[in-house]
């Protein structure tokens, strides 16, 4: 007979099946563990942080846009122009100018001074008597005898070919030159050797148009900004006494903005003479608090372009230095004002023609 096979034990088989589960179950178990969960609070600070860093350079941009709408002008872009060749020798003279720097002062160590020596020394510099700071002289009226005076300023002074028409006017005519400019970028050097002359500075008024000016001074600038403007003015016209306003009719009539560039402007040694653009000029007020006359325009000479019209402004001006002993009359260099003055000896035989430095004195 053949051999019979042998029966497997099924218990044992059944054993090693649920060994073989419980291990699986148990490496399952392990993985689980063994494996991280996300952690939520993490994904949240990184969506915060980049969120974060979004905003502030966001906020950066408009801040930068605001700072340029209100004239903060990065120096970079001070002397930016169209006419890259007149740009040039602008910063060319402006470099040229030289500016005296304050001698550096030397410092003593004390730390190897004996003791006494260090005492001796604080008590003198406590005797040292403070230096006495220097006053800015007022700006006044000069003494006025014989004829009244009459004194014609011609604005809007920017060409060679205009301050050759004032000329030849062959009387007593003051220009007011406009600083660098769109119309030019070299019109500071006008003024070189001139011994009467004005700067004609554009000021903030109600048109948008005249605003957009090279360098027009706004109310809405720093105090910084209008302290380095009268500096640059100052720089660009060594010899100017005068300063008087192209419009500004907004400018003048705000008394925070007109003071704070009034007391720059006198600082550098300018007199400001007021185109009183506008009734309620607030430089009045400003000139009396820091005890200085105040110097204004009386009359505009040529609103109409025509030799009859600034004939009659001229006998009205004179009229006006006839009852208050001066007076000061304002126009354009257009061919017809250039025309009316040469023509006008008979309407001056009862005045006399002066500079606008020859009737107020600083």
């Amino acid at each position: 007979m053949a051999p019979q096979p042998k029966k497997r034990n099924s218990k044992s088989s059944t054993q090693k099946k649920k060994t073989t589960a419980k291990k699986t179950l148990l490496n399952k178990r392990t993985r689980k563990k063994t494996t991280k969960k996300p952690n939520p609070k993490k994904h949240i600070f990184i969506v915060l942080g980049v969120f974060l860093m979004i905003s502030l350079v966001t906020f950066g941009y408009f801040l930068g846009q605001y700072d340029m709408k209100n004239g903060q002008t990065p120096m970079s872009q001070v002397y930016k122009t169209h006419d890259a060749e007149n740009k040039k020798k602008l910063l060319d003279d402006l470099s040229n100018i030289k500016t005296q720097k304050p001698k550096e002062k030397k410092e003593t160590s004390l730390s190897k001074v004996p003791l006494v020596a260090k005492v001796e020394t604080k008590v003198k510099e406590k005797k040292k008597k403070p230096q006495a700071v220097k006053k800015q002289k007022n700006t006044s009226l000069a003494s006025l005898s014989g004829k009244p005076k009459l004194v014609i300023i011609i604005d809007d002074v920017s060409s060679s070919a205009q301050l050759k028409r004032i000329k030849a006017l062959d009387i007593k005519v003051t220009p007011s030159i406009f600083p660098p400019s769109e119309l030019s970028m070299k019109s500071h050097r006008l003024a070189k050797g001139l011994k009467h002359y004005m700067i004609h500075l554009p000021l903030e008024s109600g048109s948008k148009q005249f605003n957009k000016q090279y360098k027009t001074l706004k109310t809405t600038f720093t105090k910084a900004q209008i302290e380095t403007r009268a500096k640059e003015l100052r720089k660009l016209f060594p010899t100017a006494r005068y300063i008087n306003n192209h419009t500004g009719s907004v400018y003048t009539n705000d008394y925070k903005a007109m003071q704070t560039l009034y007391a720059a402007l006198r600082a550098e040694g300018f007199v400001f003479v007021d185109s009183r653009t506008i009734a309620s000029t607030k430089v009045p007020k400003i000139a009396a608090k820091v005890g200085d006359a105040y110097v204004g325009r009386d009359i505009f000479i040529d609103n109409e372009h025509t030799v009859p019209y600034i004939h009659a402004q001229l006998r009205r001006a004179v009229t006006m230095a006839k009852k208050k002993g001066y007076a000061i009359a304002i126009g354009h260099p257009h061919k017809m004002t250039m025309k009316a003055l040469a023509s006008a000896g008979s309407i001056f035989k009862e005045v006399e023609l002066v500079y606008i430095d020859e009737i107020y004195k600083n």
